[in-house]
């Protein structure tokens, strides 16, 4: 990364700030200065999901976003984040989250998680999306249709005054009937001045506390498993995959709640 673009307080460390207790509410300015941060993350995405083809590796999908995101003056967020290697995180079929771009390539019929976060005028725009390779069996893309619709049904229910619980909620309520499996092991989180920050978003059903206020940002990012929603981590301390070797699919964006609903940053 270029010397004058700047880093987060983590970046050379590999060290984050301590997480405040209280959940931090935004200014319009504040939400302003997210924007740019949150477009170069969805541009970024877009452009890893155009390179998702058969023969592709994770490890040139990482090295083209990071070369986008620094040619916006950005600063790729996962990068040296509590140490880990890459720009981006790719999780690949069984890989529920945290999957670390390598020297795999792509075959026909894998799904692809690409999550990509964006630091910028001080502030993170997080995302991530699925993404087919080549023709993708039926079973396949309904789990990746379903986990996108859990994700837009729980962004259309939320603002000022909402229960937060009311997220897991929605989403369990829709993908029970499914037969997907919801994992309970990740969770969505607040996200502006820190990459992470709370409130912690579950996206199964729970009593957690509190409501939604205007100015609180945070990401909503259900995983769905076709079998159980156990995972394990392999040895480099960050790819978690299903216990059973199931399929997961993962959408995410980054919201902000508004006096009158709210505003998906990343769409």
């Amino acid at each position: 990364v270029p010397a004058h673009i700047p880093r987060p307080s983590y970046a050379k460390t590999g060290t984050p700030s301590s997480w405040d207790t209280a959940i931090p509410i935004l200014t319009p300015a504040e939400i302003n200065a997210m924007r740019p941060a949150s477009t170069i993350a969805r541009n970024a995405l877009a452009l890893g999901g155009r390179m998702v083809r058969a023969g592709t590796t994770t490890e040139a999908i990482d090295n083209e976003i990071h070369k986008y995101i620094i040619s916006q003056g950005a600063y790729p967020s996962c990068l040296n984040y509590m140490g880990f290697p890459k720009s981006v995180c790719t999780s690949v079929n069984n890989v529920i989250a945290h999957g670390i771009p390598d020297t795999r390539e792509l075959v026909a019929g894998d799904i692809i998680n690409i999550d990509v976060t964006v630091y910028k005028d001080g502030f993170h725009g997080d995302t991530s999306a699925m993404f087919g390779v080549g023709k993708v069996d039926s079973l396949g893309v309904k789990l990746m249709d379903a986990t996108r619709e859990s994700l837009e049904l729980a962004i259309d229910m939320c603002g000022p005054g909402v229960p937060i619980s009311r997220i897991g909620e929605t989403i369990e309520s829709f993908v029970g009937p499914l037969g997907y499996s919801i994992s309970v092991q990740l969770t969505g989180h607040g996200v502006g001045r820190s990459f992470h920050q709370n409130p912690l978003i579950y996206h199964h059903a729970n009593e957690e506390p509190g409501e939604m206020l205007p100015g609180m940002a945070f990401t909503i990012e259900p995983i769905l498993c076709q079998g159980v929603p156990d995972g394990i981590q392999w040895p480099d301390g960050w790819t978690i995959v299903t216990e059973d070797g199931g399929r997961s699919a993962q959408f995410e964006h980054t919201i902000v709640i508004t006096e009158t609903g709210v505003d998906v940053l990343t769409a």
